[in-house]
């Protein structure tokens, strides 16, 4: 234990308390320093300007309403009062180190990057955790032997104490919670708002996991309904997958490109040519954040591809793609549109996407399925447990329920002409602008 504790300053928490060596340790390794360099939303911000904040105050945050949870946990239900029930809070470090490092296996633009270079972040947090190389490993290793196992074990769901790892990962758990108040803040979206302090006060641990007291549903009903708010107008909103789209091309180019000429980014690319090649090593991966590879795009802009250097510039630039929705991927009409596109002058690999884009609010648990999201359990006056959509009409009525759209990305040249070349291309605009109305695709 620290003397003293220290805190972090955090406009969400208000505090962050750290009371133990470990954590202060890791925070203040390289590895964890790198989320600072990171953004949570990736691109999001090209929509919401003040979505600037990184993985790092993201991870303090989930470390601490994991610390508080473990408090709460052993003030009011501890093993001594419960039984087998209750919490056995000599796994609390175990817990909070987790929870403090559940990030940080995130690359930059991490859901994109992954898609095109076939990383994994999970499967990465767990090397950054076990490799003796990274600092965190050398710190978890010094409370005791096999401990960075143990923390690692909780990313991979296989930790036997099934409460500390529905803290990190279930339904409603400190990942989930901090990143939709965080984002809800910093995207100024005040419906991604829910009642923290209600939910830590009704949260319970049983021996199957954690639940929620009965009389606190209504909290859990708002934490439901503020994820479904904040997946359909931040998360999907069509701006920020138009970036994500523009990102995905501009990087499979250059990927393609480096299969064709692998000298073509010695100069100017070094620390992603072990990702083009497809052979990077634990250390090529932590070098990488949001800065190295935006210094990389503002490059290629003079690069003699018109197609990466393009495509670089409207990601920089904030050029989104135009979209439409359609009703879907395979409608036979996206193929006459992405034949315009290409008459246009654009490649239509790298100038159209389907992009589609769903999460379920409450997913239901399924057991015929093999697999499921930790379902939400309330915990009733006697003890036994009901599943939340039983309890609640409103989460009933969510459940199962996909949410998102399918969209269709073009060049928005395609339907606002500035001049150039108009009368070149006037016929393809004309026909490519009789299939949109009102934002959909028509006949």
């Amino acid at each position: 234990m620290l003397p003293l504790e220290k805190v972090f300053r955090d406009p969400v928490h208000n505090y962050i308390h750290v009371q133990h060596q470990v954590i202060l340790d890791l925070i203040n390794s390289k590895e964890v320093q790198r989320l600072r360099r990171v953004k949570q939303l990736g691109t999001t911000s090209y929509t919401f300007h003040g979505a600037e904040h990184s993985r790092f105050s993201h991870s303090l945050g989930v470390y601490e309403i994991t610390r508080r949870i473990c408090d709460i946990f052993k003030r009011n239900y501890s093993q001594e009062k419960l039984g087998k029930d209750g919490w056995d809070d000599s796994h609390r470090l175990v817990a909070l180190c987790a929870a403090l490092l559940h990030d940080v296996g995130h690359g930059p633009y991490s859901h994109t990057f992954e898609h095109i270079f076939h990383t994994d972040h999970e499967a990465l947090t767990v090397a950054i955790i076990t490799s003796p190389e990274t600092e965190v490993f050398q710190i978890l290793n010094n409370v005791e032997e096999g401990f960075p196992e143990k923390v690692a074990s909780v990313i991979t769901k296989t930790y036997p104490n099934p409460q500390v790892v529905q803290m990190i990962s279930s339904q409603i758990d400190a990942d989930r919670m901090d990143y939709l108040l965080r984002d809800a803040y910093f995207t100024g979206t005040e419906y991604g708002t829910f009642d923290l302090t209600r939910i830590l006060r009704v949260i319970r641990p049983y021996e199957g996991g954690i639940a929620f007291a009965m009389n606190g549903m209504h909290a859990v009903e708002d934490y439901i309904v503020s994820r479904y708010q904040m997946y359909v107008q931040v998360y999907f909103h069509p701006v920020s997958r138009s970036m994500e789209v523009l990102l995905e091309h501009l990087l499979d180019r250059a990927h393609e490109l480096y299969q064709e000429d692998t000298e073509l980014f010695s100069l100017h690319s070094q620390l992603l040519i072990p990702f083009l090649k497809e052979d990077f090593s634990l250390g090529d991966y932590l070098k990488l954040d949001d800065g190295v590879l935006n210094t990389y795009f503002s490059q290629w802009i003079d690069e003699q591809d018109l197609i990466l250097s393009d495509l670089a510039s409207r990601f920089l630039n904030r050029k989104p793609l135009k979209s439409i929705l359609v009703d879907s991927s395979e409608n036979p009409l996206l193929i006459k549109l992405k034949s315009l596109v290409e008459k246009a002058g654009f490649n239509p690999r790298y100038y159209t996407a389907i992009n589609s884009s769903y999460d379920l609010p409450y997913d239901l648990y399924h057991p015929e399925k093999g697999s499921h999201r930790t379902q939400i359990e309330l915990m009733q006056k006697d003890g036994t447990l009901i599943e939340l959509s039983k309890a609640s009409q409103l989460v009933a009525a969510l459940t199962g329920q996909g949410q998102g759209d399918i969209r269709f990305y073009y060049p928005k040249e395609m339907t606002q002409q500035n001049g150039l070349n108009s009368d070149l291309f006037e016929d393809y605009y004309q026909t490519f602008a009789k299939h949109v109305r009102n934002g959909e695709l028509i006949e």
